[in-house]
């Protein structure tokens, strides 16, 4: 039987996929090597990937590969072998925006389900039904659409047709994420995945007859982040994500973390499946839920357009600054129930003294406070400084593996 929702998580990396699947997802969005937007994600090699579908198809999790660029002629050479190699290795949809894409997949993988990018601009049911009579099985619609129109789109559907949304992570500020402003400022084409970000960076005014006076867009003498938008959350909105007639929730982040992952896909899991048992407990937990999504790294948030068209309250004009009061400290390798002793591979520096948390796939959180630790060899220490360094502490609570260490950081920025 179908579930009523899906969970659609990122996933920048094997490691990331395999976290999002043990952390909840439903299925998956990853890049190989080609024709997606993420270029500066680490992406999956042949091998990776068929690990990673492997993984994910033993717990039931769904993977959609993206091959969403704008394409230009040189870039359909070895299209129609790549995507049936995708099809043999067993991928469950193929994520594209360019027409022409779109006619080679449907050509050499007819049965492969192929889902519309939102960088297809979505905004209209009209749109919406001209790829399902191309043969589309889901629309994934843009971001600047509200639960309205969101609505109406889906009650214009056949009923087999899925709308996907996403639901949190990093806005553009680009119609769709078709942005031509890192081509113009930097020579990266951002619909072929090579984009800068510069709608992060600090502007001012320069006349071309004063070069170095730099004139404030706003009245601020730090200059103006006159592009940088908040992130979206809409982690206190399940009800209305599903009545809008949203079946895929879709988090952003292919460039994020596994401590990212982890907790943004816990948090909404355990939201929505609150939601679905129980309306009244998810509406006594919104608090919980917000407080815990807010421990991944994020800029402030915004519900985007959903409620309405956003205003200067939706943008962050005096930084690009992250909210990061939680450091990645490690993952978790092993656990021995007879003396207690976690294996750690470290990630970040932790010392004797910390206070930590082990945030596990399923249930609360596990606190651990570090009176010793040891190294791989049983040698005493005082603190981890070394990437991937092995360690070893005391839990008297047993630790699934693999689980996320993470860190409370006081010093970090805040808003």
């Amino acid at each position: 039987m179908r579930k009523k929702v899906e969970l659609l998580a990122p996933a920048g990396s094997l490691e990331n996929l395999k976290v999002a699947v043990l952390y909840g997802a439903d299925a998956v969005y990853i890049g190989g090597n080609k024709y997606g937007l993420r270029a500066k994600a680490k992406n999956f090699t042949e091998e990776e990937m068929k690990e990673g579908i492997e993984f994910a198809h033993a717990h039931g999790v769904d993977v959609y590969v993206t091959c969403n660029i704008f394409a230009h002629h040189q870039d359909f050479e070895g299209m129609k072998e790549y995507f049936i190699h995708l099809e043999s290795i067993g991928v469950d949809a193929l994520i594209v925006a360019d027409p022409g894409v779109f006619s080679i997949a449907r050509e050499v993988v007819p049965n492969m389900e192929i889902h519309i990018s939102t960088q297809a601009n979505n905004t209209n049911y009209h749109t919406a039904l001209f790829w399902v009579k191309q043969g589309a099985k889901r629309i994934v619609t843009a971001r600047e659409l509200s639960f309205e129109e969101v609505k109406a789109m889906h009650d214009n559907l056949p009923e087999d047709v899925d709308l996907e949304s996403f639901v949190h992570g990093a806005m553009c500020m680009a119609y769709s994420g078709r942005c031509l402003m890192s081509n113009y400022l930097t020579h990266r084409d951002a619909n072929h995945g090579e984009c800068a970000q510069p709608c992060r960076w600090k502007y001012s005014v320069v006349e071309e007859t004063r070069p170095g006076e730099y004139m404030p867009v706003e009245e601020d003498e730090r200059g103006t982040y006159i592009y940088n938008s908040r992130d979206l959350c809409m982690i206190e909105y399940i009800p209305e994500l599903i009545e809008a007639g949203i079946y895929s929730f879709k988090i952003e982040g292919r460039m994020k973390t596994p401590l990212y992952v982890a907790t943004v896909v816990k948090a909404y899991r355990e939201a929505i499946d609150t939601y679905l048992k129980d309306p009244a407990e998810y509406e006594a937990k919104k608090d919980y839920f917000l407080q815990e999504v807010g421990k991944a790294s994020h800029r402030a948030f915004t519900t985007g357009f959903y409620e309405h068209k956003p205003t200067e309250k939706d943008q962050t004009y005096g930084h690009n600054s992250y909210v990061r009061n939680y450091n990645f400290s490690g993952v978790v390798k092993a656990y021995d129930e007879e003396t207690q002793m976690v294996t750690i591979e470290q990630r970040r520096k932790f010392s004797v003294g910390d206070d930590l948390e082990i945030l596990v796939p399923n249930g609360p959180f596990i606190p651990v406070h570090i009176d010793e630790m040891f190294d791989e060899e049983g040698n005493n220490i005082e603190s981890a400084p070394h990437p991937t360094q092995i360690v070893r502490f005391k839990c008297e609570q047993k630790v699934p593996v693999p689980s996320i260490l993470r860190k409370f950081d006081v010093t970090k920025f805040t808003e």
